[in-house]
């Protein structure tokens, strides 16, 4: 491939982005408000076993359902998809950012091996670590903005527009908040580092066992899915933390302490669990996410090649004009 591969995955990964976040974003959603709803370690629950079915009382006082209820009567049906202008933004760039800079750091590490067929294990985490801290800090006030919009409350029938939720936050917040839980994002630069690395070995090894056709949409699915569920189990109390500090405000001192011990606040005011609050829901919704951007990426893949190439030979055609 030419020299445009690094754009042509850029946009094949945004677009793959966007259509996954519009497929999956109730579970989205849900997720995020049940991470951000801070519970009582201490707190008794609501309906007894004893007097109701034991499944249904499970449910009833699970972080999910209460955040669906909760959604449902306060802003309809509706609310499952606040945010969603703001979301595809954030995930449209965040995105572009990140397999641009994926491939174009790839490309490097490739030429010093001439004939290799893909990356090592180390490269892919090298590539992936130097990828994600770009994006995570480009992307994040569009995702600060986003969780504001899916979890703020709704005011006389209406909700704020993205713009709007942005200067407000400016505003009443500051600019840096705009930056609120950069630090565990970088940390969590470690999550699509794992989900990469396992995507691209194994798909080097589809590849180099049974040629590049081999390697389908289909099976992007299904790796993306293995890998996402891997990398969000092992770093959901980070994700937890990150969706905590972008609905922060200012005044309330938590975007003052360093990580250690806002986690350590979390888990002495609402134990352990407080860390892994939504966290069903969030795998459901990471998995599935991911997998529908593997597959949407893989499938858009060659038609963004053909986009970058006759844009490249308009663009020729105009300069020798």
């Amino acid at each position: 491939m030419s020299d445009s591969e690094e754009l042509a995955h850029a946009i094949a990964g945004a677009g793959g982005g966007a259509l996954s976040m519009i497929v999956t974003y109730p579970l989205v959603t849900l997720s995020t408000i049940a991470q951000t709803k801070k519970k009582d370690k201490n707190a008794k629950p609501s309906i007894s076993p004893a007097t109701s079915n034991k499944i249904v009382a499970a449910i009833q006082n699970s972080g999910t359902f209460q955040a669906l209820k909760e959604i449902i009567q306060t802003k309809g049906v509706s609310g499952l998809y606040a945010g969603l202008e703001s979301a595809l933004y954030g995930i449209t760039l965040t995105n572009f950012i990140y397999y641009y800079f994926y491939e174009f750091v790839s490309k490097l590490l490739l030429k010093r091996r001439p004939g290799a067929r893909g990356l090592t294990t180390l490269e892919s985490i090298l590539t992936g670590a130097i990828a994600g801290a770009i994006t995570c800090v480009g992307s994040n006030p569009f995702w600060v903005t986003n969780t504001r919009m899916m979890t703020q409350k709704k005011k006389d029938g209406s909700s704020n527009s993205t713009w709007k939720t942005f200067v407000d936050i400016i505003k009443n917040d500051g600019v840096g908040t705009l930056f609120a839980g950069v630090l565990p994002a970088l940390v969590l630069v470690i999550n699509p580092i794992i989900q990469y690395t396992i995507f691209e070995q194994i798909k080097n090894f589809i590849i180099t066992n049974n040629g590049a056709k081999a390697f389908t949409a289909k099976k992007a699915f299904l790796i993306g899915a293995f890998g996402k569920l891997v990398a969000t189990a092992l770093t959901y109390p980070y994700i937890t933390l990150k969706s905590r500090l972008h609905v922060a405000k200012k005044d309330s001192g938590d975007q003052k302490l360093s990580m250690a011990q806002q986690l350590k606040k979390i888990v002495h005011d609402e134990g352990v669990g407080g860390l892994y609050g939504g966290m069903g829901v969030k795998l459901l919704q990471s998995i599935t996410t991911a997998a529908f951007l593997f597959y949407f990426k893989e499938e858009l893949l060659s038609g963004s090649v053909q986009l970058v190439n006759i844009l490249r030979a308009f663009k020729a055609r105009k300069t020798l004009k």
